[in-house]
């Protein structure tokens, strides 16, 4: 259709709209202190679930297996804590990416009135999504299982359930890399603790008993293995893509660049914010408790 001299399109293709034009994805300040960002998504679930699962298992091999049974009172004390530590940061990680808006675009904001107060140029084009009904900004896709259009969307997590945008990319490639560090910690303390056990006698490297130690040790090298590949490689890729400034679906896509890139450090900078320094690998960083408590009326609210 055709309003004020410029047209409106529905298409799902790369949208014109883009941050200079004066265009804000970001909800109103009370409803966001009021709302927790939660994909109810059965799978995504099941996945979120299945991943701290398995670093509490991590965990506990760590703990009961590896390290108090040692003999090294200081050997114990700097491990546990270190993994520990590195355990928490990436747990952190994944409820920040989890529970973080990655950049969603406002539902049903096409509208005639709204597009007239975009005071758009005569014979300008602008995009509107037909599933969300909400128009397009520059990079945004729509996403099938969070139902909405998202900023510099990456990509679609089941393991953290939800989208990998614009807002919580950082918190994923943090994910990644201490996931990937707590894998490579856990390997080494295995290979340690199995060359002490053989070297020795099995009854007294462990308060278990040796076939028991020995399944528990080898589930927590193939999770290790698994995990350490995986995180890798998406880290590497992550890394990558935001140095390039082109996420996996433009990638994927090969999609022209119609925006100016920002290359290496500055799209470094512009995903952690600020110059480098040790928030940039802090999880609790820009961590605002007002968003986790109960809304004005009742519970708290979830965003789909």
């Amino acid at each position: 259709m055709q309003s004020s001299g410029h047209r409106f399109r529905d298409v799902e293709h790369h949208p014109l709209l883009n941050e200079s034009d004066g265009y804000d994805s970001s909800p109103p300040e009370g409803e966001l202190a009021d709302k927790v960002w939660f994909i109810r998504d059965s799978c995504g679930m099941v996945c979120a679930v299945i991943t701290w699962t398995l670093v509490f298992y991590a965990d506990f091999v760590v703990t009961f297996v590896l390290l108090l049974p040692s003999t090294d009172f200081w050997y114990s004390i700097i491990n546990g804590i270190l993994f520990n530590c590195l355990a928490s940061l990436a747990l952190t990680s994944h409820l920040r990416t989890m529970l973080t808006d990655p950049g969603a675009v406002p539902k049903g904001n096409a509208t005639k009135e709204y597009m007239e107060s975009l005071q758009l140029k005569p014979g300008e084009v602008i995009y509107k999504c037909p599933k969300c009904c909400s128009i397009k900004p520059e990079r945004a896709h729509h996403c099938s299982i969070c139902k909405r259009c998202i900023r510099k969307m990456d990509h679609h997590c089941p393991w953290v359930n939800n989208c990998v945008g614009e807002k919580n990319q950082r918190f994923f490639v943090l994910f990644t890399m201490y996931i990937a560090l707590i894998s490579a910690h856990a390997l080494v303390l295995c290979g340690i603790h199995l060359f002490t056990c053989v070297k020795g006698q099995w009854n007294a490297c462990s308060n278990f008993s040796p076939p028991v130690t020995v399944i528990l040790m080898i589930f927590l090298c193939l999770e290790g293995l698994l995990f350490l590949t995986f995180t890798a490689v998406m880290f590497g890729t992550q890394i990558h893509s935001i140095c390039n400034d082109e996420t996996e679906i433009e990638r994927l896509k090969s999609e022209k660049p119609t925006w100016e890139r920002r290359l290496r450090w500055d799209g470094m900078r512009s995903v952690f914010g600020g110059q480098p320094s040790f928030l940039w690998i802090n999880p609790f960083a820009g961590l605002q408790i007002r968003r986790l408590v109960r809304g004005r009326k009742g519970g708290s609210e979830f965003s789909v």
